[in-house]
């Protein structure tokens, strides 16, 4: 295992990709909301900076076109593939992100599908699963697997869906933390459902919700519920051994302390173990 980040698709590219270095991490998952940034030009100057650099993009997270609300009022009517309203857009924007991720030689394509129904004959599950396998073989052409990141469902809802869609190139990227901000379940334990599918982690901590109406609180990693000790233990039972990628979104002034402090406490871990 090593420790990455995660690295916004910005104009800028070049010099973020060399802060990360100068930082000592040696991969990355890249994320664009941006879709006017997935170009052949872009492409380019990513695959030059990342071979001169050294650096391993072990993902590419895809994101789409808004609105998005992330709370549990509108979220559910906004994010990702579930909403009958986005679909099919957000669809072809995927699967646009997939063919922008094989011009950068990069494997794994992640996003949000949204808040997947619980129950499986509701026509949403239905019309989601299509857009999914409509997106999944797309990548599977690509050469390329689908990750699913966790959050917005409980594992058992995330595992029937991969069930039910059938293809072998589907996999989660599994977010300890969000199973927390979004109240699905204890993370350690969300191991154990989904094991197996884990081919990406992120890094991240967080507190459950406090209220019916919004996510629960993130904190700097070994500040909130998760317990990275066992966590980290039990990717390794499971035989994961890629990256675990720090993603930090408390957008303040100590975001780059809170990085590089998590960046040791999880080498400790890692190292230890």
């Amino acid at each position: 295992m090593n420790i990455g980040i995660v690295q916004n698709l910005i104009p800028d590219l070049e010099q973020d990709f060399k802060k990360l270095k100068d930082y000592g991490f040696q991969s990355c998952q890249l994320v664009c909301w941006n879709k006017e940034l997935m170009t052949d030009n872009i492409a380019d100057r990513i695959n030059k900076v990342k071979e001169e650099l050294s650096i391993e993009i072990t993902a590419f997270w895809c994101g789409w076109s808004k609105p998005a609300v992330w709370d549990f009022y509108e979220g559910p009517i906004t994010l990702g593939i579930v909403p009958t309203a986005y679909r099919a857009i957000r669809t072809d924007e995927i699967i646009k992100g997939s063919d922008f991720a094989k011009k950068i030689n990069v494997k794994n394509i992640v996003t949000h599908v949204g808040f997947i129904p619980e129950d499986p004959n509701d026509e949403k599950y239905k019309g989601t699963l299509s857009a999914i396998k409509l997106i999944a073989k797309h990548c599977k052409d690509n050469g390329q697997n689908f990750l699913f990141e966790t959050g917005q469902e409980t594992p058992i809802v995330l595992l029937r869906t991969i069930q039910d869609i059938n293809l072998d190139n589907i996999g989660i990227n599994f977010d300890p933390a969000n199973l927390l901000l979004y109240g699905k379940a204890n993370p350690i334990d969300a191991v154990d459902i989904l094991g197996k599918y884990i081919m990406g982690v992120h890094a991240k901590d967080g507190e459950y919700p406090t209220d019916g109406y919004n996510l629960g609180k993130e904190k700097p990693i070994g500040k909130g519920r998760v317990n990275f000790n066992v966590l980290i233990k039990k990717l390794k039972e499971y035989g994961y051994d890629g990256s675990i990628t720090i993603e930090n979104e408390m957008n303040d002034e100590k975001q780059l302390t809170y990085i590089l402090e998590s960046k040791e406490f999880l080498e400790k871990i890692i190292n230890s173990i």
